[in-house]
């Protein structure tokens, strides 16, 4: 088998999956009241500035969260199979892999959001803190757009 980049796995995925752009995804919201956004970020990523009232499942768990019997289980998205879920991460990447697990899974319309929580922000819709309140568009340009260190990069 050959050796495959996270680029190419994410290319791979597109085809499978659909995706919405963030202002899909607040349309979508006010007309599908049971609509989960799940945002698959690491714990800081989310407590910096995340969708109001979007369901935290890092991405680690987000397998064992979707099915009963686990640990890691959310009732919520087990019951969601058939409800639009929209899965929500940086910049739209890892969310691309797992709307192709979820669908693997049974989910019937998962979404993976497009430019992701960077997007969410550019388009100029609110993000909140883990404390709940709003956080500043360009505090959350800063903390979406970390600079790639040298060790890195490919040498």
């Amino acid at each position: 088998m050959s050796q495959k980049t996270f680029a190419a796995l994410v290319a791979d995925a597109l085809p499978h999956i659909r995706e919405l752009m963030p202002w899909d995804v607040d349309e979508m919201r006010a007309t599908h009241p049971e609509m989960l956004v799940v945002d698959i970020r690491e714990a800081d990523e989310y407590n910096a500035g995340h969708i109001q009232d979007s369901l935290h499942v890092p991405r680690g768990i987000l397998e064992a969260s979707c099915d009963w019997g686990y640990s890691d289980t959310i009732p919520a998205l087990v019951q969601a199979r058939a409800k639009p879920v929209v899965l929500v991460c940086r910049s739209g990447n890892r969310t691309a892999l797992a709307a192709l697990t979820l669908s693997l899974m049974g989910y019937q319309q998962v979404y993976s959001m497009k430019t992701g929580v960077r997007g969410w922000n550019d388009y100029e819709l609110p993000l909140f803190n883990a404390s709940g309140a709003p956080v500043d568009i360009d505090l959350a340009e800063e903390e979406l757009s970390p600079p790639v260190r040298p060790e890195q990069l490919e040498s």
